[in-house]
């Protein structure tokens, strides 16, 4: 004789019933706190370290590009500081940085064997002053606050810099230290005159009315480097392919933003958790200002750094010996950028014919 599943169910007690839905409850839990907590991706992974800034645009559009390719993973992961990137470098949580310049001039110092091996997008970083105070030229910030992201910036190089150039060295100006989320909220607050800083957290004071544009880094410093990718050596000797396709998907990327600004800003936006007008507005205002192509690491533009950092009394010693390391840069595949796919996956170079 048959039992209806209504039956059978009936026969089976209250106690029963409780266990058997717990029990069920249960796995399914585990499963789901598996599928969430554990990389189930058996393609090998490149973890990039990362600020949201337009320098390090790249990060964020190669973690998308590469999400459908084959053999190799980018993995972005951003950090809420430059110093907690480091560290996680040297830990081996991460095993590329996009991290600001003169940073790396000082974990080279400190015996990390970090090699930089791309340069981000140049000319992104702009001073901004309070609007209501009408600062036309920077003499006019004497006896101001100014904020930069941190000691170890080029941000507080150029603007020493500047200082110097108008007098305003020694007590002239106030020079402090802020996390780049916080400079727009201080800036209205009143808690700051000015700041210095990449974009788009310049930009979010100008697009809102707040502040005026006083200098673009690239009529300070030309050729301005912010932020930078440093790869230990030690993993370079491991696995030199993936750093290879890392350098030259970070310059395919930066190639093919430049080419599709509109997809790139909504990419960043994403990943930065930033307004997508915001980002719109950061790449075309002014059009054509970021210099994308000028990836390559150059020993005299980090020396020239390293020299500043000495000048100002950052650093000791301006000793970068060893520290750039420019082949896979210099051996770039930049053919073939179309489609964002097209950023990890470079057509196959033509083979040399004998003569």
């Amino acid at each position: 004789m048959r039992f209806s599943q209504a039956r059978v169910l009936s026969r089976i007690s209250t106690g029963w019933r409780v266990a058997l839905v717990s029990v069920g409850w249960l796995i399914f839990i585990s499963w789901l706190h598996y599928q969430v907590n554990f990389d189930h991706d058996s393609r090998p992974v490149v973890r990039m370290g990362y600020m949201p800034v337009i320098t390090n645009l790249a990060c964020p559009i190669l973690d998308r590009a590469s999400r459908t390719s084959a053999d190799l993973r980018f993995e972005a992961r951003k950090f809420s500081s430059f110093a907690e990137m480091g560290e996680a470098l040297r830990n081996g949580d991460i095993q590329a940085a996009f991290i600001i310049a003169p940073l790396a001039v000082v974990l080279h110092q400190q015996g990390t064997d970090a090699r930089i091996v791309y340069i981000g997008n140049r000319h992104e970083s702009t001073l901004v002053c309070r609007k209501d105070l009408k600062v036309r030229s920077f003499s006019d910030l004497a006896g101001k606050t100014i904020a930069v992201p941190m000691r170890y910036s080029g941000h507080n190089i150029a603007t020493r810099q500047l200082a110097e150039k108008h007098g305003l060295s020694g007590n002239g100006l106030k020079i402090v230290e802020m996390n780049p989320p916080d400079m727009a909220s201080a800036l209205i607050s009143g808690a700051l005159d000015a700041y210095f800083v990449g974009e788009p957290f310049a930009a979010k004071s100008v697009f809102g009315g707040a502040a005026d544009v006083l200098h673009y880094v690239e009529d300070v410093w030309p050729g301005f480097i912010c932020n930078l990718v440093i790869v230990l050596q030690r993993y370079i000797d491991a696995h030199p392919d993936r750093v290879r396709r890392l350098v030259e998907g970070a310059a395919r990327a930066g190639l093919w933003a430049k080419a599709s600004p509109m997809e790139a800003a909504a990419i960043a936006a994403e990943y930065w958790n930033q307004p997508l007008e915001l980002v719109q507005y950061t790449l075309n205002n002014p059009p054509n200002r970021f210099v994308f192509d000028r990836f390559v690491p150059r020993r005299d533009e980090i020396q020239y750094l390293a020299d500043q950092m000495v000048k100002f009394g950052l650093i000791e010693s301006n000793n970068v010996s060893g520290l750039v390391y420019d082949t896979f840069a210099l051996q770039a595949n930049l053919e073939g950028v179309t489609d964002i796919r097209s950023i990890v996956h470079p057509p196959a170079a033509e083979p040399r014919v004998k003569k």
